[in-house]
């Protein structure tokens, strides 16, 4: 992904010749790749009311940026092992971010630009904020059938003595429902399984003789089972425990064993069922709030221009994209050819002893041009 310039300056005759001698150095010295970015001619207003409109922006900015970045993190884990399939699912309008950002082009259907610039302002904000409700709702239900079904799963993960049993065991395997008699299951290490074959009998009194079987095994060691009179059972366990045979605390019940089964076979194909959907809503609203912000950073370069530039409106905007570290020399540039927009900030700028890249206008960069920055680089979750 990349970082994009979005600048403007006046569009009168004067500033055309700047234009055209910006354009020139940046492509002869392979500083940036440029493309016009068109603004429609949106109601202006009152000055008072762009000066308010332009802090509403800002922060609305701040948090569109905000929203589509959780939506392309959460995409990012719905997909999960898929991860590195993360930004061909981050589209605007049907096409990569870039191709939608170089060829920008205003939705007059969403926002007709007949209406205030407040009112589309307002649209814009009621839209994002209903992106991140709808998200902490899905996000939630989701979240929290993957969350259960991952504990089910790590139950079946770990040795033998720690983990479930529900996907080993079958009914029969057990003695039940026996006044008298008791199954127990005994984690016996691998380097002893002759040693319980020639053992486990006489342990204690009263074991059933011939009556264990490995029912399972894994790289550590194996599952067996025993059965014994209920009466001897603490005995049996004591020494057992003693030659480093672990009697596993488990009793069979079948609806305890039914139950978990089915939640686990339950939650799967609940996890399985809400994903295509998950995954579909994520991509369209992924495009939606991307489409907004790019609209919010609009709204901004108009508003900020007015106030700049003055009316009539007449100026002109830019999307520049760096190249690879030209940055510094690219801002030297455009500071250069535009510095006569704002003598004093140029000056500053320009000033060697200066060690920040523009002066700071609360969080904004202060450039004698209009500036807004769209750093893609947000939006890289692999």
């Amino acid at each position: 992904m990349s970082e994009f310039w979005l600048i403007s300056a006046p569009g009168d005759k004067a500033n055309l010749v700047a234009w055209e001698r910006m354009n020139t150095v940046t492509l002869k010295a392979n500083l940036s790749s440029n493309s016009k970015f068109i603004i429609p001619d949106l109601k202006v207003g009152t000055l008072d009311a762009l000066v308010g409109l332009s802090d509403e922006l800002g922060k609305l900015d701040t948090f569109a940026e905000s929203v589509i970045k959780k939506i392309a993190q959460y995409i990012g884990e719905v997909l999960e092992d898929s991860k590195d399939k993360v930004q061909e699912n981050l589209l605007a309008s049907g096409v990569d971010l870039i191709s939608y950002l170089t060829r920008f082009e205003w939705d007059m259907a969403k926002y007709p630009i007949k209406q205030p610039l407040k009112n589309i302002s307002e649209v814009l904000a009621k839209q994002i904020t209903q992106i991140e409700t709808d998200l902490k709702t899905r996000a939630a239900v989701y979240n929290s059938i993957k969350g259960n079904l991952l504990n089910l799963e790590r139950k079946t993960a770990g040795n033998l003595l720690t983990r479930t049993l529900t996907d080993i065991v079958n009914k029969e395997d057990f003695v039940l429902n026996s006044e008298y008699l008791i199954t127990l299951l005994v984690v016996v290490p691998k380097s002893s399984y002759t040693q319980w074959q020639k053992t486990y009998e006489s342990l204690s009194d009263m074991v059933v003789p011939r009556s264990t079987k490995m029912i399972a095994e894994d790289g550590e060691g194996g599952l067996f089972t025993v059965t014994l009179f209920r009466k001897v059972m603490e005995d049996f366990k004591a020494k057992a425990r003693e030659n480093k045979f672990i009697v596993r605390e488990f009793y069979f019940d079948e609806k305890e064993l039914k139950g978990e089964r089915e939640e686990m076979m339950k939650l799967a194909s609940d996890k399985k069922q809400q994903y295509g959907p998950l995954l579909r809503w994520l991509k369209v609203n992924f495009s939606e709030a991307f489409v907004a912000w790019i609209h919010i950073k609009a709204l901004r370069v108009f508003t900020e221009s007015v106030l700049r530039y003055g009316l009539p409106v007449n100026f002109q905007t830019m999307l520049l994209q760096p190249s690879k570290r030209s940055a510094k020399r690219l801002r030297d540039v455009l500071n250069a050819v535009f510095k006569h927009l704002d003598e004093v900030a140029a000056a500053s700028i320009m000033d060697a002893s200066m060690d920040i890249p523009g002066l700071q206008l609360g969080n904004q960069e202060y450039y004698p041009y209009v500036y807004f920055k769209i750093d893609l680089s947000l939006l890289d979750c692999s």
